[in-house]
């Protein structure tokens, strides 16, 4: 075989080779159908468009199998089998992280980070490395019955900059005048505290992520709320999800606070049409205090071991970080408010909705998302997270905070071993 003919067979070769790669089939392991499986699959039909090779397997698991089969196959050190990208929830990410060093594939030198809210990264960054594509945020909002607080003689300006004990005293006057209660609350559900106690740049967790009760303000305080909440009986007690949705679809309670992810459930009664109005959440009293924090949120991770690692990063990239008519999509019809924060500048975050009396409550949260205080989740926040929500009944008897937070401590201590 002489050299041209050589030449030409490992040019061909070449060629085949890179033709193969183009073609290979991307792997993503998600949850929820309606939602991040949707949603994911929209990005796939995007990135086809200019990339016709390319082809999405999008594998819809329920989220605590996929955390299951996750650590068993990154334990296992086998690669056969798993997927190439992986939605994972903000509140387990650096336990993946720090638990499986070398598995995740940093994105750091790909992306760039100064489009996304920055707590959305702080969340997925070890040793000044960024592993995640951010994705749907979870920003929180003071939702309220305009027509109840009306009637209590309160009007949206009166609202705007709130207080957690400035809330409970309208919360006393809106039962007097109305007989209904401001908001559900399950006694055995952390979610409330862990939006206060974030508010005010606060977790279970320190900067460093060692574990933070005793001494924790922002956590004091927080709990120091819920115990104001629960003694002043403001509160429909609700039991479990269907229960606490149920309360505010149903004209039960006046308000709720929690993630944007909830607009659609609020959306659900259009008899209440014109009768809802968001405002930034009530704030803490303490240094550092904020009217804004998160409630879940997830992003996507490629795995370090990928066969088709630098196509998934580009697609990633491609879409999640640059495409901003793709976040006014799955804006309009999932109710998906990303990270990124050039996508408030489209026309979907602009525009206003009816159901809100025509506020355009999409560019309200895309502007607080950017001014959530960055916090260290940790390796252990849904292991101190139910112990924390296991003492909260305590807080309705009026006893010490500071007895709760260290039985707290005591326990959370031998789960961080």
């Amino acid at each position: 075989m002489n050299r041209k003919t050589v030449a030409l067979a490992f040019a061909g070769a070449s060629l085949i080779a890179i033709t193969a790669a183009q073609a290979a089939e991307v792997t993503v392991w998600c949850w929820d159908p309606n939602f991040n499986v949707a949603i994911m699959k929209e990005a796939g039909e995007v990135y086809a468009k200019t990339h016709p090779d390319f082809k999405l397997n999008v594998v819809d698991f329920a989220k605590a199998d996929i955390e299951r089969k996750l650590q068993t196959g990154l334990a296992s050190g086998v690669a056969d089998g798993m997927p190439d990208i992986v939605l994972i929830e903000d509140y387990g990410a650096q336990k993946f992280l720090q638990s499986f060093p070398d598995s995740f594939a940093p994105l750091s030198d790909k992306v760039d980070y100064s489009g996304f809210a920055p707590y959305k990264v702080a969340l997925a960054t070890l040793d000044d490395k960024v592993y995640s594509m951010p994705f749907d945020s979870g920003v929180t909002g003071f939702y309220y019955r305009k027509d109840l607080l009306s009637q209590a003689g309160f009007q949206p300006a009166d609202l705007q900059d709130l207080t957690w004990d400035k809330y409970i005293e309208i919360a006393k006057v809106v039962e007097e005048k109305t007989g209904k209660k401001m908001l559900a609350y399950d006694p055995n559900d952390a979610g409330l505290t862990r939006i206060i106690m974030q508010s005010a740049g606060g977790w279970y967790f320190d900067k460093d992520g060692n574990l933070s009760i005793e001494g924790n303000v922002a956590l004091k305080a927080a709990l120091e709320v819920i115990q104001k909440i629960q003694t002043a009986n403001i509160f429909r007690p609700a039991a479990g999800w269907a229960d606490w949705v149920g309360a505010f679809t149903g004209g039960e309670v006046a308000s709720v606070t929690t993630g944007v992810w909830i607009t659609g459930t609020v959306k659900s009664q259009p008899e209440q049409s014109g009768n809802w109005g968001i405002a930034p959440i009530p704030k803490l009293t303490i240094e550092g205090a904020t009217h804004y924090s998160n409630l879940g949120g997830s992003s996507w991770y490629v795995l370090a071991g990928s066969a088709a690692k630098d196509e998934a990063i580009d697609f990633l990239n491609e879409v999640y970080a640059k495409d901003v008519n793709f976040y006014q999509k799955i804006l309009v019809d999932r109710g998906a408010v990303g990270s990124l924060l050039a996508a408030r500048d489209g026309e979907a975050y602009k525009s206003t909705d009816p159901f809100f009396s025509n506020e355009p409550i999409w560019q309200t949260f895309s502007d607080w998302l950017s001014k959530v205080p960055s916090v260290n989740y940790g390796t252990f926040t849904n292991e101190v997270d139910s112990v924390v929500a296991a003492h909260q009944p305590e807080l309705a008897k009026g006893g010490s905070v500071d007895d709760v937070l260290k039985a707290i401590d005591e326990q959370a201590q031998t789960l961080v071993q």
